[in-house]
């Protein structure tokens, strides 16, 4: 039998800082955790977590409390673990640069991603955990824009937004709601209270346009059909798994290839240029999506 099949021998296992700050980087490490419970590599860990995380992310965790205990990070490793795996800091690690986001967290988790089947490595752990609540004003059915990340350094510039939803509003027929401030020919996304909330609002759209971020995530878990736009990360290390999601990669001139958070003004612009220079091959790609979606329906 080999190690990635077999059973770990350590009975308590801890791990710090599982799985980040940000909801995105949560939903990932969730299913990577999830896929090696399912493969017999790990039982039940105990994730200790940083004490300031926002309360949507640390929500997340309720929803998994069959997958793992919780506890809080502190500088001091905890004592009784057989066994402690360290992700502190992940976001600084080169390892995390350049590889499947899925796969990083398998390999610390002690599972060869090779070796797990593609429906381990799509947020399944997900749906079957949340029931979606549908926030309050919801139409029945709508495209949902996303244009917003956990930092400005992904953010879809207003420009960009404005284009995407006039030429959704031209070229299909369901009402177009969009996150963040109003945008002419778009209602606003309401508020989401919750987690549950969160997910009744990708679970209810139809299909997605989403800058890189978690929205893209729960877009896979819930079978919505997706665009989502890159800039300072490859497609492949977050979405090389989901079936339903397509991608659009911007490269970024002057910006280092998996630039984690922005160094300065100067980050965002080149970011904002790359958006706007290339609106044209957006609104292109996005013409074609919208046409495959009508398709399938």
């Amino acid at each position: 039998m080999s190690r990635w099949s077999s059973v770990r021998k350590a009975e308590r296992t801890a791990v710090l800082n599982g799985f980040g700050i940000s909801l995105g980087d949560s939903i990932i490490g969730l299913q990577a955790l999830f896929a090696a419970q399912r493969l017999g590599s790990l039982g039940r860990p105990t994730l200790f977590r940083r004490i300031d995380c926002r309360p949507m992310v640390q929500a997340i965790y309720g929803h998994a409390a069959d997958l793992a205990d919780l506890g809080d990070l502190t500088d001091r490793i905890p004592p009784g673990f057989d066994e402690v795996i360290d992700i502190r800091d992940f976001a600084f690690d080169p390892a995390f640069r350049g590889v499947a986001m899925i796969d990083f967290f398998l390999r610390h988790l002690g599972v060869d991603p090779a070796a797990v089947p593609t429906s381990l490595l799509r947020n399944s752990w997900l749906a079957p955990r949340v029931r979606p609540v549908a926030p309050t004003g919801l139409p029945e059915r709508y495209v949902l824009v996303c244009p917003e990340s956990s930092m400005a350094l992904r953010d879809m510039p207003a420009d960009v937004r404005a284009r995407i939803v006039r030429t959704l509003a031209e070229r299909q027929d369901l009402p177009v709601l969009t996150q963040g401030s109003a945008v002419a020919g778009a209602g606003v996304a309401p508020h989401c209270g919750s987690f549950a909330e969160l997910c009744g609002l990708v679970a209810g759209a139809a299909c997605m346009v989403s800058t890189d971020t978690a929205m893209l995530h729960m877009a896979d878990a819930f079978a919505v059909p997706c665009l989502a736009v890159f800039t300072t990360h490859r497609p492949e290390w977050r979405m090389r798994d989901y079936p339903l999601c397509e991608a659009l990669y911007l490269p970024v001139d002057g910006l280092p290839e998996a630039l984690e958070f922005s160094r300065g003004d100067n980050d965002l612009r080149a970011v904002a240029a790359a958006w706007s220079s290339q609106a044209d091959m957006i609104v292109e790609r996005l013409v074609t999506f919208l046409r495959r979606q009508t398709v399938a329906a």
